[in-house]
């Protein structure tokens, strides 16, 4: 999955989402200038690309929206954790609210992910933060579930990250690479914790992984790692949906070598979708004539395509203008009058 230059598709664009490797396109802020522009943009790729082609974004709330008005501008989800132990109800309705605007809106505009939610632990990373629900892991859990359900509703699927959890590792995996030196024990019973208890009730369709090294588990980060994904995720955990390994492009990632080395590292450890954001790293993986393909690739994009979304609201009219979205959105705008 790669990302894309600005408003309109450019000549490497165009190329870098035309190699049969690219299944998918993720859009960020440099994407969005107004709602209309955004519905040309994926009506362009729609037409390039087809139905099948996978479009994401991380639109969580808060710090972390890529597209401003009219997509409702919902705040961080650690807004939901802190309002929990004084007004459960309204917490939980909350949760429920924010899940579904955030998907439903997108959805109507033929976006067909989110990657979210969080099931980090807001404890203490310089990245997460109030990203998270919470610190504790039984909340982060209750909540992360209702959220997933709630996505459902709004007909998409759910992304969990960071697994296995970068909510108590100070450092930014952006800017440097984190190492946490906690125990295997620690890690479980911890930050691991909502993923672990949330895989098995199927609420979770795709899983990004960390670019953390958990140093006590293994010497490779997450995302890149067999002991990770194929012995603990899939093997001990049973996880059968898409893996995701975060941006190939962070500096964390880049602890394994060049931009070959680093997809190749992904290949090793048998992750689905590698994440590009960056076009011109898309562009360089792909000037190598040597380029190995995924394994099994035609199995992949079939558990791919499981990702793709169905929207609930119209795809003919803006999402402002029906009902179901007035309804939600007054309720969403009263509730957080009380909360605040």
């Amino acid at each position: 999955m790669t990302g894309i230059e600005g408003f309109e598709l450019t000549a490497q664009d165009l190329n870098n989402i035309n190699h049969p490797l690219t299944c998918g396109v993720i859009l960020f802020k440099r994407n969005y200038q107004n709602y209309h522009q955004l519905v040309r943009l994926v009506n362009q790729i729609r037409a390039l690309k087809g139905k099948d082609f996978i479009l994401a974004v991380d639109q969580e709330g808060g710090r972390v929206i890529r597209f401003a008005l009219p997509f409702t501008q919902l705040p961080a989800l650690g807004l939901i954790g802190q309002n929990y132990v004084n007004n459960t109800d309204a917490a939980k309705t909350l949760c429920h609210l924010h899940a579904w605007l955030m998907a439903s809106e997108l959805l109507s505009v033929g976006i067909d992910l989110s990657f979210a939610p969080v099931l980090d632990l807001d404890n203490g990373s310089d990245v997460i933060g109030d990203r998270a629900f919470a610190t504790n892991p039984l909340l982060v859990t209750e909540l992360a579930e209702l959220y997933c359900n709630s996505m459902h509703a709004a007909g998409m699927k759910t992304t969990a990250k960071h697994y296995p959890g970068h909510g108590t590792v100070k450092a930014d995996s952006h800017f440097e690479l984190p190492t946490d030196e906690r125990s295997r024990e620690e890690l479980f019973n911890h930050d691991m914790l909502p993923f672990s208890q949330l895989i098995p009730t199927g609420c979770i369709d795709a899983m990004m992984l960390s670019h953390v090294i958990y140093s006590q588990v293994c010497e490779l980060p997450a995302g890149y790692s067999k002991l990770w994904h194929q012995e603990i995720l899939r093997h001990q955990q049973g996880f059968q949906g898409v893996s995701i390994s975060d941006d190939l492009g962070m500096k964390a990632a880049e602890c394994v070598g060049n931009i070959q080395q680093r997809y190749q590292a992904c290949l090793d450890a048998d992750i689905d979708l590698t994440l590009l954001c960056e076009p011109k790293l898309c562009t360089e993986l792909y000037s190598n004539n040597r380029l190995k393909y995924l394994p099994n690739t035609p199995s992949k994009l079939i558990k791919i395509k499981r990702l793709k979304g169905h929207s609930s609201l119209s795809t003919q009219h803006p999402f402002w203008e029906q009902t179901r979205w007035q309804q939600a959105r007054k309720a969403l705008v009263s509730l957080m009058t009380q909360i605040n």
